[in-house]
């Protein structure tokens, strides 16, 4: 009977990884380009073709170089070097090289999401490894099972971001580790450097493998017999040691071993000294010293510090009200919603089965849960509360927890089994529902996919992955004149796409253009994605344009992120906005006089605008009207002053110091 079960194991294992493939696949064929993607290829791309680090250094090079393999072949359009800020280089450069080599066919996109999807087949198969060592063959089929049915997983495993290849290589890290613990040889402890190398060099938060691996050491050592306690400690220093100096040379393998983040003849936008200019004076000085000692690469450096500046300003979007900053109780209610409900229960039974002493294997154990636990605390801290993509590693470990427990439990008798049993059929239940939209997922005690909008906002359920369907209802109506407010304008043009809907601004259309002017009022149809119905971006709701829009029925929804309104709209707000953003971008392009009337025109409309009395303070003092310039200022000021208090810190320092400038 063993003998049957086991000759059963690997073509059910095979199976599932093949239908887990086919799963992401199809999800992600029907997918338009997700916020980050494009400026990940063109990053990875250029990373192959030219040596160049330096045009997306907020992520490291793994994911980037694994998925732009599949096109290296092909003889493609590179934009030339325009010399902006990296971010705006990168993400503008990789539209306009996506948009001119592949089009709306998305054909190298797809291959290069292929190459993606490998990383989250190694990351099934390693979570199969792992709970199958840990637990046995039956827990790891289970957990193999479970992650391969999980929506979070399944939305992100073959999108060219990071958040699978991260949540990878933290457990191969971690079960590497173990590997080593429980046999120590030269060999594992090799492969455990290399499992953190590959880490570190996927995505920035794989730093904090460092204190998961510090506590789980701290804990070896309390667990040695006293007589050993000194001599565990001083051979688990040693391999901490030896595990640090191995991942650092596989991190600097991915940069070719070279420190500068650009080939020679480029620099980065900003230097490494004035982007760290925001951080405390600690910060600063541990990273240029860094740099300074050349211990880790220049576009390395970079991306670490733009993670910190990301994390203070971000602002948060959750139960229909936007915060300046993350709040602490952000990821604990993420998890309740994006959750399936089985596998909710699912751990909570494996925590009965734990703490009860059912579930044995303390070493076992604790290799998952003080990692998954240290991760969920730093994801709260963090502040960057923009989805539950950032809890995928803590997801990986808690799957084998639950499998565990689902098996120990199924064990004692019938009931159990069947209880267990039937918890794991409504997780992949669930999951199955909502196919194959599963980034827009949430499970149905907050009303599911169609309610998630009203709860959370961005990667949680818009990560702007809808133009192909928004292409098809537009076919489908093709006499109606439309005004779209896209979540990834410009960064991604649904033009592209061959959507001819008119441009409304966005938060994103202030600093890159892209909107068209606004009238006061539309008599017609509106579409807007649901991280601007929501307003995520901005610090404060009340700086919303479609606010409004939140209160009001759709007529149709777009794979529950675009929203279609039919009727006569009050669009004040935004006419008055796209105003404002249109004469910043004459001003930049050394227009002010256009500018200036662009901005009188936005304050005729709204005159307690923030933006727009803030455009025609800027445009007057371009022209040497200062009186009218702090004149308009202080409105805004004022505006500013009807925000929420972390919101105002926005706006009011810098329209203070344009005010203090002006009367000097």
């Amino acid at each position: 009977m063993i003998s049957r079960q086991r000759k059963c194991l690997w073509p059910a294992v095979i199976g599932l990884l093949i239908l887990q493939a086919v799963q992401a696949l199809y999800i992600v064929h029907r997918e338009s380009l997700t916020f980050d993607e494009d400026n990940h290829m063109f990053a990875g791309y250029m990373m192959w073709k030219a040596g160049d680090y330096g045009l997306n250094p907020e992520h490291p090079p793994l994911v980037k170089l694994l998925a732009t393999l599949p096109i290296l072949h092909e003889p493609l359009w590179i934009p030339p070097q325009q010399g902006r800020d990296f971010k705006t280089e990168a993400y503008l450069s990789g539209r306009d090289w996506l948009a001119r080599n592949d089009g709306a066919s998305q054909r190298l996109v797809f291959r290069m999401r292929v190459g993606a999807e490998l990383l989250a087949l190694l990351l099934a198969l390693t979570v199969f490894l792992a709970a199958r060592e840990w637990f046995g063959d039956t827990v790891g089929l289970v957990a193999l099972l479970l992650l391969v049915f999980d929506p979070n997983i399944l939305a992100h495993s073959a999108l060219v971001t990071t958040d699978v290849g991260v949540s990878l290589f933290f457990l191969a890290s971690i079960f590497t580790f173990y590997r080593y613990i429980t046999r120590p040889t030269l060999v594992r402890l090799g492969l455990t450097g290399i499992a953190v190398g590959l880490l570190l060099a996927t995505k920035h938060s794989g730093i904090l493998i460092a204190p998961m691996l510090l506590l789980l050491i701290a804990w070896e050592i309390f667990i040695a017999p006293k007589p050993e306690r000194a001599r565990t400690a001083l051979r688990l220093a040693g391999a901490l040691a030896a595990i640090t100096v191995i991942s650092v040379v596989v991190l600097w393998s991915f940069y070719g071993f070279r420190y500068a983040a650009r080939p020679a003849g480029l620099q980065l936008s900003t230097s490494l000294r004035n982007y760290t200019a925001p951080l405390s004076h600690f910060q600063a000085a541990a990273v240029l010293t860094i740099a300074r000692l050349h211990l880790l690469p220049e576009s390395y450096l970079i991306g670490l510090v733009d993670v910190k500046r990301m994390a203070e300003f971000y602002p948060t979007f959750i139960f229909g009200k936007v915060y300046a900053h993350g709040q602490w109780w952000y990821f604990p209610a993420v998890i309740l919603i994006k959750t399936t409900l089985g596998l909710l229960v699912l751990l909570a039974l494996a925590t009965f089965a734990a703490l009860t002493g059912k579930l044995e294997k303390r070493r076992e154990l604790t290799y998952i849960l003080i990692p998954a636990l240290v991760y969920l605390a730093i994801a709260i801290a963090a502040g960057m509360n923009i989805g539950a993509r950032h809890l995928l590693p803590m997801y990986v470990l808690l799957t084998i927890f639950a499998a565990a427990g689902v098996v120990t439990l199924a064990r004692i008798n019938r009931g159990w089994a069947v209880v267990c049993t039937l918890l794991v059929a409504a997780h992949i239940v669930s999951s199955l529902m909502v196919f194959p939209n599963q980034l827009a997922y949430a499970n149905e005690a907050v009303g599911g996919p169609k309610n998630l909008h009203n709860l959370l906002s961005d990667a949680n359920v818009d990560w702007a992955q809808q133009l192909l369907q928004v292409k098809q209802w537009q076919d489908r109506h093709p006499s109606e004149d439309c005004w779209f407010a896209y979540f990834a304008r410009p960064e991604i043009d649904p033009a592209t796409y061959g959507i001819h809907c008119h441009a409304l601004p966005t938060i994103d259309t202030s600093w890159l253009g892209g909107s068209e002017i606004v009238p006061p009022t539309i008599n017609g149809t509106v579409l807007i994605s649901a991280g601007d119905l929501s307003g995520c971006e901005w610090p404060s709701g009340k700086l919303n344009p479609y606010q409004s829009f939140q209160s009001r029925r759709p007529d149709e929804s777009i794979d529950e992120a675009v929203y279609v309104y039919r009727g006569t709209f009050d669009m004040s707000f935004a006419a008055a906005m796209s105003r404002a953003q249109q004469s910043h971008t004459l001003l930049r392009h050394h227009q002010p006089e256009e500018a200036f009337a662009l901005a009188h025109e936005a304050v005729a409309i709204q005159p307690t605008n923030l933006f727009a009395q803030t455009a025609l303070g800027d445009a007057a003092s371009e022209l040497g009207k200062k009186p009218e310039a702090v004149s308009a200022w202080q409105v805004a000021i004022v505006a500013a002053q009807e925000l929420e208090q972390d919101a105002q810190e926005s706006y009011i320092p810098d329209l203070q110091k344009k005010t203090r400038r002006a009367a000097q």
